[in-house]
């Protein structure tokens, strides 16, 4: 009962005390878990086979309850703009390292065939284009996801463009890394 005048005293129906005692270990059993060394060493593991940081891959994996299984990579993130760039040494060694599936998101004008050519693409398809309504980016990540058997929360958006963050409400993914963060020495 709340309303104008209820000062949020203590409830005096029954099993108030054992609802209580209940949330309260509940809740610290959630905050206060703590992982076998076995099962933190191979996370730790995983997070290096997908050249992420063990605390940016805890975090997803604990908010999606997931692994991270994949990677969208926009043509921005890959420092592919125009026809005929090349994808940087560094990108291309980082991109065969990861042990996922590697999909790219291309931007006009390239051609998302070329883009699959190029070493450590596993797929591609043509990106949502720039300031659409979430209709049209879901639309196309639809497509991009065609095919595939990844659950959408497993999947991890490496992006540049400011434009490019909304993909990841509109395609349900995991989350997003800027690509600077993503493809560090």
């Amino acid at each position: 009962m709340s309303g104008i005048g209820h000062n949020n005293g203590p409830a005096f129906d029954r099993g108030v005390r054992f609802r209580t005692v209940a949330w309260s270990k509940a809740r610290k059993g959630l905050l206060g878990e703590t992982l076998p060394i076995e099962v933190i060493r191979m996370r730790v593991r995983r997070a290096a086979e997908l050249g992420l940081p063990y605390r940016s891959y805890a975090s997803i994996r604990a908010s999606t309850g997931r692994d991270v299984l994949g990677f969208l990579f926009s043509s921005n993130a890959l420092r592919l703009i125009r026809v005929g760039d090349a994808l940087p040494a560094r990108y291309s060694d980082t991109l065969a390292q990861i042990k996922a599936t590697r999909i790219a998101a291309v931007h006009r004008p390239l051609k998302p065939e070329t883009i699959a050519a190029l070493a450590g693409i596993d797929r591609a398809g043509r990106a949502p284009a720039p300031l659409t309504g979430w209709g049209a980016q879901r639309a196309a990540l639809n497509a991009l996801f065609e095919g595939t058997k990844l659950p959408r929360d497993s999947v991890l958006l490496i992006h540049d463009a400011p434009f490019e963050a909304e993909w990841v409400a509109a395609g349900k993914l995991a989350g997003l890394i800027p690509a600077p963060v993503f493809f560090t020495d």
